[in-house]
């Protein structure tokens, strides 16, 4: 009997953490991968299934994609064909079921400079090595430049690219670079999120949440019962 309450509170200890990977994978992912974009640029933005792309602009506009103009809605996947530098703002992925969860937010930044700084658009991971690259609008080839982090200099790159080697916490920055010339592009933020090996079995591919909750619920309360029963 022990053992059987004990192997119930272990599926349930799984269910959990499949219940956490399933929130997680909410997150947004952008394509191409970055956060600058010049005017004219398109862009497309994916949540999972059952989730929604919303965003909160510059102007203080909070709208899902598909209203009001802003891009054009297929369902977990947002399609801007356009950018124009009223779509700079915050966005992230909210479920379509209506309650309050949401993913993380990521910031958008659309210039109509002529200059763009190419970061990663996610965290990236502690240890991990960062490229940074300055573009110009005309010409397309990269042109040297110059990075800046938190406003003070921090170097050249003379074809347009810098690489952060080995990031911790303390490169959490806003970065920006400036070709000679063109001009300066915006500034954007690149976190870094530490390095913590997983515990969540590879083989757990959850279904659904709603499904989850249910078997998880169904499970705990049986496990409950056992422990009950040999009291």
């Amino acid at each position: 009997m022990m053992e059987t309450s004990r192997q119930y509170l272990l599926f349930s200890c799984l269910l959990i953490c499949c219940i956490t990977t399933e929130v997680s994978a909410a997150a947004l992912t952008v394509s191409p991968s970055r956060s600058q974009f010049f005017r004219g640029e398109s862009v497309t933005l994916t949540c999972e299934d059952g989730w929604t792309v919303r965003r909160n602009t510059t102007e203080g506009t909070r709208t899902e994609c598909g209203d009001d103009g802003f891009g054009n809605s297929g369902g977990s996947t947002c399609s801007i064909s356009y950018l124009y530098p009223l779509d700079t703002g915050l966005y992230w992925c909210e479920s379509m079921s209506g309650s309050s969860s949401s993913s993380s937010s990521i910031q958008l930044s659309v210039s109509g400079g002529s200059v763009i700084l190419q970061s990663p658009v996610l965290p990236v991971m502690e240890g991990d090595d960062v490229t940074l690259s300055c573009r110009a609008k005309n010409p397309t080839h990269n042109l040297p430049a110059a990075f800046y982090k938190d406003g003070s200099f921090i170097g050249d790159g003379p074809s347009g690219l810098m690489t952060l080697l080995h990031v911790s916490s303390s490169d959490e920055a806003l970065y920006k670079c400036n070709v000679k010339g063109h001009g300066e592009s915006p500034s954007s933020r690149i976190s870094v999120k530490e390095r913590i090996s997983s515990t969540v079995p590879p083989s757990c591919s959850p279904p659904g949440l709603q499904s989850l909750l249910f078997l998880c619920l169904s499970a705990f309360s049986a496990s409950v019962s056992l422990l009950l029963v040999q009291l």
